[in-house]
């Protein structure tokens, strides 16, 4: 999505230049724009029709652009390129006038909508069913409410309670959670390679898995409202984070020994900024299988934990 999004930027940018270019050159004579038209024309009747695989190359996704600096002529390009290379930021943008290049607003509006998006948007029903996932929520009722009121995505409803008592399996080794939390996107994107690659881990270590299921509109503590019901020996949570300018699709992972109710942030491990540009979804799901093996050996998580 992100691909197709800088082609139409692109796109419409290279429009742009076209038409400042067009009118940048001198009219033509009356009776030369007449001849020309008609040129045209013959031409285009002329022309082959288009071929039948032509739409598919309107749609096909870009590779992705190498970042490079806007400012003409920098004083130190050198230096230029190695902050490009350390920081996904907007360094080097460079303006027209007083204000930024049309390129560089078109970009930067289109991040914006994908961050709006990514809250306000839904798990694929179709990602949930390809890992058979149910679901359950909290007492956030709506996505505005869910935004100001942060306490009632920590607590399931008392349907959610029913179920997860009905369909889940009680003290498990390891429980697996997956919320939408702040980015809906972060799990279409990232759950298809990161819960294999986990249950691959647990598999390396010989930990068994209780019942994963999916929590909409769940808050981090929503963890410790699960662990009094099920009582996991370590409960891992994979959860959309707050999106950004940079990415909308970050994904973190909060993992608890014995999560319950009153437990404070110091007592949860985390691994962020799961995504394609940060750390790799594979890669994390792996790593997070080693993090829950060791909670076990040393019955402790956070800042009592040593990795």
């Amino acid at each position: 999505m992100e691909q197709q999004l800088d082609f139409l930027v692109d796109k419409v940018v290279a429009e742009l230049q076209k038409k400042l270019a067009e009118l940048g050159e001198k009219a033509p004579e009356p009776k030369a724009a007449a001849a020309a038209d008609a040129k045209a024309g013959a031409q285009q009747e002329a022309a082959p029709a288009p071929m039948a695989s032509r739409p598919q190359e309107t749609h096909a996704a870009p590779a992705e652009p190498e970042r490079t600096a806007q400012i003409p002529n920098p004083k130190w390009k050198e230096g230029l390129d190695e902050l490009l290379a350390s920081t996904p930021a907007r360094i080097g943008v460079w303006r027209t006038g007083v204000r930024p290049l049309t390129k560089t607003m078109l970009q930067l509006r289109r991040d914006h909508a994908a961050a709006v998006d990514a809250v306000y948007g839904e798990v694929s029903q179709e990602v949930l069913d390809q890992f058979s996932l149910f679901t359950v929520e909290t007492q956030y009722d709506n996505t505005e409410n869910y935004l100001k009121r942060p306490d009632m995505g920590r607590v399931l409803t008392e349907e959610g309670v029913r179920l997860l008592q009905e369909r889940c399996q009680k003290k498990p080794q390891v429980q697996i959670v997956v919320s939408d939390g702040l980015s809906a996107s972060a799990v279409d994107a990232n759950l298809k390679d990161v819960l294999p690659s986990l249950m691959d881990s647990l598999k390396s270590y010989g930990l068994s898995c209780g019942t994963p299921f999916f929590v909409k509109g769940g808050r981090v503590a929503s963890m410790d409202h699960i662990g009094e019901i099920l009582e996991p020996e370590v409960l891992v949570l994979l959860i959309g984070e707050r999106p950004g300018l940079v990415t909308a699709h970050s994904m973190s992972a909060y993992m608890c020994y014995r999560p319950r109710k009153g437990m404070v942030e110091s007592e949860r491990t985390v691994i962020s900024n799961i995504h394609r540009q940060g750390t790799s979804p594979i890669e994390a799901g792996a790593h997070i299988g080693t993090i829950l093996s060791k909670m076990l050996e040393q019955k402790a998580s956070g800042v009592k934990l040593v990795l």
